[in-house]
């Protein structure tokens, strides 16, 4: 049997056709990027919200061990990062939790573009591997004072810089819109984690009973 060979070409798409696939493409395109977009939005701030709730865990879990204090609470001679904290080293504070931390990741939000993640609780974690503040005055018996959260702090329109951050009553303290859209994460000494925006987090401060917050900022 003889096989036959068609001379006839393979048949190709006409223009009109080009032109409606690609405008099927571009409507998908259209319709899913948004929706796309919006659901890496949500876990970035799913992602902060269990950063700090980890961060947390810790404290409670490092305080078990530690007669009910927490590493500001706690000599550096005894294991604890108080005299590093009260200077202003909030690096510290994280170190002596690295066993209960499990990892440095956690320690940098998923939004903050101004920090990366750090490979080791050694030498070679710094401030620039932080994005959460130290609540220095937060104890095991108070609830509503702070114990960590997003740092991304301006008063007076000005950023705060690394160090002990003096909040007093009045202070016009705010988000910057780097992180959250001018919104952050609070985590209370409860380990409640709470989402508040610039009203909301003046309003954190006045529950917290305190005439000063002192915060710890990497």
């Amino acid at each position: 049997m003889r096989l036959r060979i068609s001379n006839r070409k393979s048949a190709a798409l006409t223009l009109v056709e080009v032109l409606v696939v690609k405008g099927i493409i571009a409507l998908l395109a259209a319709i899913l990027l948004p929706a796309l977009a919006a659901a890496r939005k949500k876990s970035s701030k799913i992602g902060c919200v269990n950063d700090l709730k980890q961060i947390a865990l810790a404290v409670r879990i490092w305080s078990g061990d530690n007669e009910d204090k927490y590493p500001t609470e706690v000599s550096v001679t005894n294991g604890g990062a108080m005299e590093s904290a009260a200077a202003g080293d909030a690096v510290s504070v994280f170190q002596v939790m690295s066993n209960e931390l499990s990892t440095p990741k956690v320690l940098c939000c998923p939004n903050d573009a101004e920090h990366s993640w750090a490979t080791n609780f050694g030498p070679g974690l710094t401030a620039k591997n932080i994005s959460y503040f130290v609540g220095l005055d937060a104890h095991i018996n108070s609830p509503q004072l702070f114990l960590a959260g997003d740092n991304n702090f301006q008063v007076g329109g000005i950023h705060v810089k690394s160090g002990i951050l003096e909040i007093f009553y009045g202070t016009l303290v705010q988000w910057t819109s780097a992180r959250h859209k001018s919104a952050g994460n609070i985590c209370l000494g409860d380990g409640s984690v709470q989402r508040v925006s610039n009203s909301g987090l003046r309003t954190l401060i006045q529950q917290t009973g305190l005439a000063t917050n002192r915060l710890i900022i990497p």
